[in-house]
Formats: structure tokens, sequence, C-alpha cells
């Protein structure tokens, strides 16, 4: 009974102590905890809002840190320790430039009082304004300006012809007659019109011929430009494609017949090494197929890895090396370099090899 009415009191006792703290403690409380800016536009510029709070604990307040969703919203509060009955604020901005349409962002606030975290949240709708030409057509390349100087056939395959086009508009107050100085023989290039007035546009249509360039993979080009007879380095746009075999005229024979890539491993991890040195590793390449394997194109993702196979044509049931050589001269930290080998094989005819390691300075 005695003992009973010990652990009683303890826990009496205990509990005032808890209360007392509680007490003692800052409580912060918003007279709102989200706002809508509502419907603005774009050219407005910054909107801010103040959320105001209240100390309505018994010590003084303090902010440790406020924290947003994203950097276009700025935040700025009361940094000073708040009085009991006092109050303060947090202001917050919202950037909307290039920032069109419905947003939602919320602010984490972090304090000392009993409720330590409370999250606000701003919302609102941007009106995007009217972009200038120039903004439209960010890219200059000499006298006209373009969206993008590049075009991207993205994957075509290696007997196929395409065409797309590229679209450029003369801002300037003069004629422009655009030619084409150098391209490659796979590239047709025609440019319509040959002169474009002030203010109109015209495009670059171009033909490729993925049969002519006799290469796999990824590969890019530049097309030479010439303005009003003129050729500077600087005018010239990109052409860029991924070459891909094409399986699809294989007959079920030819398939079962065909060849079939295999690695005996497709990661290396050199481990740690330290910075100038070289690593050697050499993958092996195998064909478990019907017919010969014939390795298309291997292209390292860097420089600083060179990639040399014994042979490139493999036959059935053999194997081949492929020697790999890392030169960490410049590198630092995680490594991770890929080296695509591009084949025949019409079921895997892309893989990519890894090396990866650490090179400490």
């Amino acid at each position: 009974m005695k003992r009973t009415v010990s652990v009683l009191v303890l826990f009496l006792v205990m509990a005032g102590l808890n209360s007392a703290v509680a007490q003692n403690r800052a409580t912060i409380k918003f007279d709102n905890l989200e706002h809508n800016f509502g419907t603005f536009k774009e050219e407005q510029g910054n909107v801010s809002y103040d959320f105001k709070f209240k100390n309505t604990g018994n010590a003084p307040l303090i902010v440790s840190y406020v924290r947003s969703s994203c950097g276009c919203t700025t935040p700025e509060w009361t940094r000073k320790p708040v009085s009991p009955g006092d109050e303060g604020h947090i202001r917050v901005t919202y950037n909307p430039r290039n920032r069109p349409g419905n947003f939602t962002k919320t602010i984490s606030i972090s304090s000392n009082a009993t409720n330590p975290m409370v999250v606000l949240k701003i919302r609102g709708k941007v009106i995007p304004r009217v972009k200038t030409p120039e903004e439209l057509y960010p890219r200059e390349v000499g006298l006209i300006r373009m969206r993008t100087n590049h075009l991207a056939f993205v994957k075509i395959k290696d007997d196929e012809v395409r065409t797309d086009s590229l679209q450029f508009v003369n801002l300037g107050d003069k004629p422009v007659t655009i030619g084409v100085k150098q391209a490659p023989s796979y590239l047709k290039v025609d440019i319509v019109p040959k002169t474009v007035e002030p203010g109109k546009k015209g495009h670059f249509v171009v033909t490729y011929d993925a049969s002519k360039k006799k290469e796999y993979g990824f590969v890019i080009d530049r097309v030479y430009l010439t303005e009003n007879g003129e050729s500077n380095y600087n005018y010239s746009i990109g052409v860029s494609a991924t070459i891909v075999e094409d399986f699809s005229k294989l007959t079920p024979q030819q398939l079962a017949n065909s060849p079939k890539v295999g690695f005996d491993e497709r990661v290396f991890n050199f481990g740690e090494i330290s910075e100038g040195q070289k690593v050697n590793h050499v993958f092996q390449i195998k064909n478990t197929g019907k017919s010969d394997l014939v390795i298309r194109r291997i292209r390292a993702s860097c420089g600083c890895t060179a990639v040399t196979p014994a042979t490139t044509v493999i036959k059935p049931g053999q194997s081949t090396d492929l020697k790999v050589v890392f030169n960490s001269h410049g590198k630092r930290g995680r490594q991770n370099k890929s080296i695509t080998v591009i084949t025949n094989d019409p079921d895997q005819p892309t893989t990519i090899l890894r090396i990866t390691g650490n090179v400490k300075s």
C-alpha cells in the first residue's frame, strides 16, 4: 500500500513539473496559415505577403529558420526574440518571372515554441506576359535568330532517308540571303526562301540519308552557312541522329541464325587510385550465336577512356578482348565512365559497359 502511494505521489510531482515546464514555453500562433495571391500578371513582378504571428506563451519566442519549398519563394522573418504577448511576421515573396500558370508553395517555420514546426502555404495563378521576338528566338546566328540551331533526327534506321526542318526569323531591318557553305554529303540542305525579308521567317529543310553516313550510334555534324555572301564560323547549325541497324527485313530463319553478343562482365570497379594513374582492364566479348558477330562501333563517354578491340569480327563460339584504358589525369572524386558497344546482334544491338571507381587527389 505504501509503495502504491509513493508511486502515485511521484507521478503527481512529475506531472506538475511537466505542466510547469510547458507553461513556461513560447507558443507561436498565426492569424492564418495560407494566402492566395489570386490571379496576377507576370510583368507585375514580385508579390509579397506578411504572415503575422503572436507569441501566446510565457517565454520568448525564437524563430530559428524559415525554409521555402522553391527558390522562387524568398522568406524574411522577425529574427529577434518575440516576448510573450508580442507579434512578429514572416514575409513571403514570390517571383513569377518565367513561371506562368498555377502555383502552390510551402514555407516551413521552425522555432522553440510548443508547436515547433509550422507550415505556411501560398498559392495563385500567373498570367504569362507576351514574350518579345528575341525571347521567342533566343539563338542568334549572325543576322538571323532561331529557337534552336540544332536539329535532332533522334533515331533513324541505317537505310533510311528522312527530312525535317528548322525555323529561323529575320528580325533586322534589311533582307538576308542565306546559303550553304559546307555540308556533309549525306545531308541535303535547302533554304526556303533563300532571301528573307525583314520580319519574315524561313526554314532550313534538311534531308538525312543515313545509308551514306555508314556509321552507327549517336552522331553529330555541323552545316556551315553564308549570310549575304559572307561566311563565319558562328554561322552554322548542328544536325544529330542516332543511327540504328534495320533488322526488320530479316526472315525468321535469318533471326534464328543471327549472332548473339555476350560479355563476361559489364561493370568494372577499379577501387581507389591516385590522380594521374592509369587503369587498364579487359572486357571479353563473346559470340554465342550462329553467324559472325560484327562490332559496328565502340564509343567511350569521355576522352579520358581509350577502347581498343582485338578484332571487329567474332566467329560463332569465339570471343575477343576489348582493352579499356582510363586515364585519371585531371579527374577527382567518384568516376563513372561508360563504353557503348554496337553490334549486329538483332536482339541486343547496343550494350553499355561501365568503368567506375574513386580518384583521390
